[in-house]
């Protein structure tokens, strides 16, 4: 026996042969199960040795996808674009900004394929992501163009037709120089076109039924917020048909003079005044009156129509 250091009691055992071959075993087994967890992990994060293999270059990826935009393969070409943008997402010198430019370009093919859903979500990611850039007005036209498409008629559910309008402003209001900005503008008054006829429709069903107060509030709405389309007129002559019936006159002598004053000519300005008349009334504006101050509000920005 020996006193080992620090005062330990040990024993001085020389190693045999069989106890170094063992050892040596165990530190190959170590080896072996070390490298095998090695190589798994090493597979985990890249997957085989051939899905390492580099991606086609960003400008040859481009060139496929826009031929195949050329030829009409729109899905072919929006997968290929995505494929440039996910592989090279820093790809945006200046002089080739293949992956920005990759990803408007994937938004307007998926929308030219008729994939709404998929094109919506690459043009926001795209006004998100560079917004002010060369390709963001034809990202935001995208998206409200992928809106329009998908509206519904006067009669069902009017969702897509005010999203559409709110990407379209969006679109006029931050880039009133691009080349979509005055088709902006025309898609915009066929929208606000549709969502009147839509309030209309309703408010004649209310109208029918003697439900005076939410008809009004329908009119009330094409009146104030869609006094551009075609259906303001008939709008003001139903509120004076509607404040009638309900014997509220002072609000319908103001619509009907406000239906005359703007729209002299219009048939039915002539029932709005034949209504009152058989009434013993005049049309007379009530500058206190809401549908007065509403009118006058917007009226200067959109011109007087006669």
């Amino acid at each position: 026996m020996a006193i080992g250091s620090g005062g330990t009691l040990g024993m001085s055992v020389k190693p045999t042969a069989s106890s170094m071959g063992r050892q040596h075993r165990l530190r190959a087994l170590v080896g072996a199960v070390l490298t095998a967890a090695v190589v798994a992990g090493c597979s985990s994060f890249g997957g085989d040795t051939a899905s390492l293999a580099p991606a086609e270059p960003a400008d040859k990826l481009y060139a496929d996808a826009d031929a195949m935009l050329g030829k009409g393969d729109y899905k072919g070409a929006a997968a290929k674009f995505e494929d440039v943008e996910r592989n090279y997402p820093f790809s945006n010198d200046p002089a080739k900004p293949f992956a920005r430019k990759s990803l408007a370009l994937a938004a307007f093919a998926y929308y030219k394929a008729g994939e709404y859903d998929d094109a919506i979500a690459a043009g926001k990611r795209y006004t998100n992501m560079h917004a002010g850039t060369e390709d963001a007005p034809l990202a935001h036209h995208v998206v409200a163009m992928s809106y329009y498409d998908q509206m519904q008629g006067a009669s069902r559910d009017q969702t897509f037709t005010r999203k559409a309008i709110q990407e379209f402003e969006i679109l006029r209001r931050q880039y009133p120089d691009s080349k979509y900005a005055i088709e902006a503008e025309n898609r915009m008054r066929a929208a606000h076109d549709q969502l009147a006829a839509s309030e209309m429709e309703v408010g004649r069903y209310y109208q029918k039924r003697q439900n005076y107060l939410p008809a009004i509030n329908r009119f009330k709405v094409v009146v104030t917020e869609h006094q551009s389309t075609k259906h303001v007129e008939e709008a003001l002559q139903r509120l004076v048909e509607c404040y009638m019936a309900l014997g509220i006159k002072p609000e319908a002598q103001t619509a009907a003079a406000i239906l005359g004053h703007n729209f002299p000519n219009s048939p039915w300005y002539k029932d709005a005044y034949a209504l009152l008349q058989s009434d013993g009334l005049e049309p007379r504006e009530d500058s206190g009156s809401w549908l007065s101050q509403a009118w006058n509000k917007t009226v200067g920005a959109l011109g007087s129509k006669g």
